[in-house]
């Protein structure tokens, strides 16, 4: 007998619902965290957007709080980016994604050929009794290390550093209503814990599939940026649940993880800036079409814009500005939107404002398909 088939729509409500989209949900923020195993935050405020579409009630002091008492931290992690992850995830992911860190110190087109002979086991010895001493901005870490590297740029010895300790961007960076440019510490000084010597990636796929499955082998390593990870799922294999997609593609699951019927029914959102809803597999097909693909991903230099899900898919984009009295969000469709999600849409947008800009007045402009902002 042939595996059972998922379509798109299948595919697209096991997304939402593991991605708590279908439905938000009343548990704390930190829990949330965990399950959607880190929040791309490659910008410092978009996890307060992702976290407010998917739990009921979210304030921005609620994430503010965590990163503040050390309950989460910003660390670059799967596929080289910068996540927000709960302190026990850092330590567990760090150590597992260090081989694409290294990859990247050899082939890195901006600083690979100024690092080719730097002794990097020395480097990275610096750099930590660097940090021992006190947190330390990029620009700060790279001119201490350019002192026993010299002849080094000091941005390429700061990069080496990111990809060789575990550095985590401390507060007040990431704080909402706050500024602050990227400071760096240790984990384990921050967290005053080691890594996670236990780490292992049987235990990372699985966490992948409760949060994006069900997926392709392809799908898993697209996320994590790590390589040959067939071996481990098919070491997992006999605790899986397998089925295919609609292109006859093998799809691996964890069994008793929650994979509603297609036509279940799914509210707009709007997704934030750099969400991994969006980048966490190899085809994206299950929330985007090609068309919606080409006009997210062609945004001019590497911005990531907000998007908007109409029954579960990308359906245009989202963009808020505020001037000293209001806030405006502007909405552009990428295909005609019915009278009745519009309405849900604009309905929605407004309470986006009052979480983003409280103190000014809403504005929420649907654009008419084809006609843009001024």
């Amino acid at each position: 007998m042939g595996m059972s088939v998922l379509g798109t729509r299948a595919l697209n409500r096991a997304l939402l619902a593991r991605q708590f989209l279908l439905r938000r949900v009343k548990d704390p923020p930190l829990d949330v965290i965990r399950r959607l195993c880190g929040m791309q935050a490659q910008a410092p405020f978009p996890p307060y957007f992702g976290l407010w579409a998917r739990v009921h009630g979210f304030a921005p002091e609620d994430l503010s709080g965590l990163l503040l008492d050390r309950s989460v931290v910003r660390i670059a992690l799967m596929r080289g980016t910068v996540h927000l992850v709960t302190a026990e995830d850092c330590l567990f992911l760090r150590p597992l994604v260090q081989p694409l860190l290294d990859r990247d110190l050899e082939t890195n087109q901006a600083y690979a050929h100024a690092l080719r002979q730097v002794d990097l086991p020395s480097l990275a010895r610096h750099a930590r009794a660097a940090l021992d001493e006190e947190p330390r901005t990029g620009a700060e870490l790279g001119k201490l290390l350019a002192e026993q590297h010299p002849g080094t740029p000091p941005a390429a010895l700061a990069h080496a550093a990111r990809g060789l300790l575990p550095l985590v961007q401390i507060p007040p960076r990431a704080v909402w209503g706050r500024s602050g440019r990227p400071t760096y510490a240790t984990a384990e000084r921050w967290l005053g814990r080691p890594l996670d010597s236990q780490a292992g990636l049987d235990e990372l796929v699985r966490r992948y599939l409760a949060a994006f499955g069900p997926a392709t082998v392809n799908d898993v390593q697209a996320w994590s940026g790590l390589t040959r990870l067939g071996e481990v799922v098919d070491r997992l294999r006999p605790r899986l649940k397998t089925f295919a997609d609609e292109q006859g593609r093998e799809l691996f699951d964890l069994p008793d993880a929650p994979r509603p019927e297609p036509e279940t029914p799914a509210p707009p959102r709007f997704i934030a800036e750099f969400d991994n809803l969006l980048l966490s597999h190899a085809d994206r097909s299950r929330v985007m079409s090609a068309d919606a693909r080409k006009r997210v991903f062609g945004v001019p230099n590497g911005v990531f814009p907000g998007t908007v899900l109409i029954d579960g898919f990308v359906r245009g984009t989202w963009k808020i500005a505020k001037t000293r009295d209001a806030a405006t969000l502007d909405i552009e469709p990428y295909q005609r939107i019915s009278k009745k999600d519009s309405a849900a849409l604009v309905s929605a947008g407004a309470r986006l404002l009052r979480f983003a800009a409280p103190e000014r007045a809403p504005d929420v402009r649907l654009h008419e398909l084809g006609k843009s902002a001024a």
